[in-house]
């Protein structure tokens, strides 16, 4: 499942659906709206194997991993969230659930950055004909 925080705007929201990614939010599909981040993090672990974006400055910390779910930071323009959801989900590192459980991402203009448990960290250059 690809959670997004509600602090994603309408309008990236809106660009996932005609994009056709499968997503659910925060204080609209799942949970409810205003959530503390701890509040979160528990939601996330009542979730089957949740890959959670967020802009949120709250969750720009790789310590967040845990096995059962990935957290991915969104460190780019909130105008341009979707875009990046969407290039997140297509990279060839992590463009399936099962390459993402257990991982915290930091995408951002530059590349992502992914922390898997008992790996170092390692950083990944966007595909040339990314999206």
């Amino acid at each position: 499942m690809n959670l997004l925080d509600e602090q994603i705007d309408d309008l990236q929201v809106q660009l996932l659906r005609q994009w056709r990614l499968r997503y659910r939010q925060v204080g609209r599909d799942v949970g409810r709206s205003g959530m503390s981040d701890a509040e979160i993090l528990t939601l996330l672990h009542h979730l089957t194997r949740p890959t959670f974006f967020s802009i949120d400055d709250d969750f720009a910390d790789p310590g967040l991993r845990h096995p059962s779910y990935c957290i991915v930071y969104l460190y780019v323009r909130p105008r341009e969230a979707a875009l990046y959801v969407r290039r997140v989900l297509h990279h060839p590192e992590l463009n399936t659930q099962a390459k993402r459980m257990g991982t915290y991402v930091r995408a951002s203009y530059d590349g992502i950055r992914v922390w898997r448990r008992n790996e170092a960290e390692q950083a990944f250059p966007w595909p040339e004909a990314s999206i």
